[in-house]
């Protein structure tokens, strides 16, 4: 099954969207839209759920195809930066299958939206590395993250991480630290400007502080359930250190980098889950570990127990959307 997906032809593409549409089946059968996910700091993701409003089954097709999207942009992006091969769908499965562990992941919420605006912020970092002007890279990323945030608005936390990031490639002056937050702010003033126009300014402003005094700082809502799967995603993320002699992994530096920055995303990942309800919507963490697993699938030597323990996965997944409908 790993060898299937390292081709990239038009029988891995079926597939992939043959995935996709099983994995969201049961969301089409339970309606399942939740629309308690506006907020006032949400302003992008509100002004689609606000068109898509009409017909619940509409929000769900837009996530669906969202989703898809996604997981072939993800795809782009790793084979672009040399993550995995360039022949190679191994990226849209994982992203799709790690993206889409439980239902409550199936339908439209805040995180998928910034999700396409944080793997352009991610991608964008990437790319720095291999470029000597990387002033408009930058101002770019800062801009990203400014959207991202606009749709999930703890994705701000990033920042942090891209400041970090630009420190391991070697671009970390203070003048190049300055320009994403540029491009972070400029969104924002014009967002300002016009509820300042409205008329309504200091009310928007009072809902960012309200915001801030609301994080708690505590585990968010766990189940058992959710606990161990999440545990088992980070040891698993952890087997190239474990069992070093089953994987021929890329050994450029600029790979190698990349993979540091995305450990370094997953730690900011797992912090986050400190500051969201249901840390299943918390996408970031699930973003790096799709980085981590198509890195790790591309290069891993034996194959056999490795198809075997990523079929079990896939029917886990599945089993987990399709179980609930039953009881």
């Amino acid at each position: 099954m790993i060898r299937f997906f390292r081709q990239s032809y038009i029988i891995q593409y079926v597939m992939i969207a043959l995935l996709c549409i099983a994995i969201w089946i049961p969301s089409f059968i339970t309606g399942n839209v939740d629309v308690t996910w506006r907020s006032p700091v949400t302003p992008l993701y509100n002004l689609l759920a606000n068109l898509l409003d009409f017909w619940p089954y509409a929000m769900l097709l837009f996530a669906l195809l969202l989703n898809a999207f996604e997981a072939v942009f993800f795809n782009s992006i790793l084979a672009s930066n040399q993550i995995i091969n360039r022949v190679n769908t191994l990226g849209a499965v994982v992203f799709l299958l790690v993206m889409n562990l439980v239902p409550a992941q199936t339908t439209f919420y805040p995180m998928m939206l910034a999700s396409v605006f944080l793997l352009m912020f991610i991608h964008t970092l990437f790319a720095l590395y291999q470029t000597q002007r990387p002033e408009l890279y930058l101002l770019n990323a800062g801009f990203y993250l400014s959207f991202a945030t606009m749709c999930y608005f703890p994705v701000l936390l990033l920042a942090i991480w891209g400041i970090i990031a630009l420190g391991l490639i070697h671009k970390g002056s203070l003048r190049l630290h300055l320009i994403p937050f540029l491009g972070l702010l400029l969104p924002y003033f014009f967002y300002f400007a016009a509820h300042f126009l409205m008329g309504d300014l200091m009310e928007t402003l009072q809902c960012y502080v309200d915001f801030f005094n609301g994080i708690l700082l505590t585990i968010g809502d766990f189940t058992w359930f959710k606990a161990g799967l999440l545990a088992f995603l980070l040891l698993v993320s952890a087997m190239p250190l474990l069992m070093p002699r089953n994987y021929s992994f890329e050994k450029t530096l600029s790979v190698r980098t990349k993979i540091v920055m995305t450990v370094l995303l997953l730690l900011f990942g797992v912090l986050m889950l400190f500051l969201v309800g249901d840390p299943m919507q918390s996408g970031v963490m699930f973003i790096a570990l799709s980085i981590l697993f198509s890195y790790e699938l591309a290069y891993i030597d034996g194959l056999r127990w490795s198809n075997v323990t990523f079929a079990i996965f896939m029917v886990a997944v599945l089993a987990s959307h399709y179980i609930p409908l039953f009881i």
